[in-house]
């Protein structure tokens, strides 16, 4: 159902951008050749399977997909936050928004060893999962609560060289098939000061897991998983016993950054899916496009979209700055996901009963739009950090 292919003639949404380099532009070319060659002919596949080849993660690490932002010395490639956003423009074209999830869980699942893990564990785990070996999963929230990280109940036990880990967690992307897992337990006393982190591998005994069938994002690999006396080795402590907190709030922002540039990405696939449909149907002798009221749905899609991809934009500048624009990302989140939302609603209509057809992108996103404005902190939750980080 795709109308892609004319779609080398639409003109961009927004104007060409001072922040991005002929590097960025270079990149832009590897992504999209990857995208087109390796994604695009078998996404309905495995969107309709529920899964993805596992030789994917070693094809996205060769064309250099996985490394970035990862330090060079563990395999990865530093790089400022465009070349995420491009990643994340090129990676939404083929609209599944599970497949790029589970492919990119190490982006949650790696950044805390990489920043608070020990020698030991950065050399050991990193240069696997950057190679697309072996899979990482980050595994905080709970069937309890989400949001409400300081509140968690898993707990670890310490005995002697080992921590014994008792509880559940609950929404894990690539909980079933990674090899690796940051874990948030519980090691100290009540609220943010008695959390921890933890490594804890696939094959540990007592370690379970159970596929989640979903509304959307289908090929993505989710599941809850469930800790009986997993015993895990001291040594597998990431950062501080019950400094924890702080490794999972270093995360988020970079987390909502990037889910931002993903919904800005599926926001636009909407806009020039709707604007290829609306040329070609014909409809009371004449293309769907000359009627004033479809191009105004289309202009009020791209004026969100612009507005999005310029505030996105000027704050991953202002990351690259070594600043921490806490307020301003969870806005743009909100901003983001909710320009997503009207977009694919829009796109919707645009295209009647074709797009309510599976194998239709605007369908698919369609049905994925929840998942954007509810993973890394549900709206309710950014409106309240915004406003606190505002002194309201």
């Amino acid at each position: 159902m795709a109308v892609t292919d004319s779609l080398k003639h639409l003109p961009e949404v927004a104007p060409l951008s001072p922040f991005y380099t002929e590097e960025h532009e270079a990149f832009r070319r590897t992504v999209r050749r990857f995208v087109d060659r390796e994604l695009m002919p078998y996404v309905d596949q495995w969107d309709e399977a529920e899964e993805f080849p596992r030789e994917l993660y070693r094809k996205a690490s060769a064309a250099g997909l996985l490394q970035l932002g990862f330090p060079e010395e563990y395999g990865g490639v530093p790089t400022d936050p465009f070349f995420g956003i491009v990643k994340a423009e090129e990676m939404a074209r083929h609209g599944s928004g599970g497949l790029n999830a589970s492919l990119n869980s190490h982006t949650i699942g790696s950044p805390p060893i990489a920043a608070l893990g020990p020698e030991w564990m950065k050399r050991r785990v990193l240069p696997e999962v950057l190679a697309g070996e072996k899979i990482s999963a980050l595994a905080i929230t709970e069937p309890s609560g989400g949001s409400d990280v300081a509140n968690l109940k898993t707990t670890a036990r310490r005995e002697g060289d080992h921590y014994v880990v008792n509880g559940s967690k609950m929404f894990i992307t690539s909980g079933m098939r990674a090899d690796y897992y940051t874990v948030a337990v519980r090691t100290g006393g009540p609220g943010a000061g008695g959390v921890s982190l933890l490594l804890i591998e696939r094959d540990r005994e007592g370690f379970g897991r159970t596929k989640l069938k979903k509304m959307g994002w289908w090929a993505s690999d989710t599941a809850q998983l469930f800790f009986d006396n997993v015993r895990v080795p001291v040594d597998n402590l990431i950062g501080q016993e019950n400094k924890g907190f702080i490794g999972i709030m270093l995360n988020f922002n970079q987390e909502r950054l990037g889910m931002s540039a993903g919904a800005c990405g599926y926001a636009k696939v909407c806009l020039d899916e709707s604007i290829a449909y609306a040329r070609e149907r014909h409809t009371f002798g004449k293309p769907l496009i000359a009627n004033q009221v479809v191009r105004h749905r289309l202009v009020d899609m791209a004026m969100r979209i612009n507005a999005v991809k310029s505030t996105l934009e000027l704050l991953a500048w202002r990351v690259s700055q070594g600043e921490k624009p806490v307020a301003e990302i969870c806005m743009l989140k909100n901003l983001a996901t909710s320009t997503m939302e009207f977009c694919a609603n829009e796109a919707m209509q645009v295209f009647g009963g074709a797009g309510y057809l599976r194998g239709a992108k605007v369908e698919r996103i369609y049905r994925e739009t929840k998942v954007m404005a509810i993973g890394g902190g549900s709206v309710e939750i950014m409106k309240d950090l915004a406003a606190r980080q505002m002194g309201l």
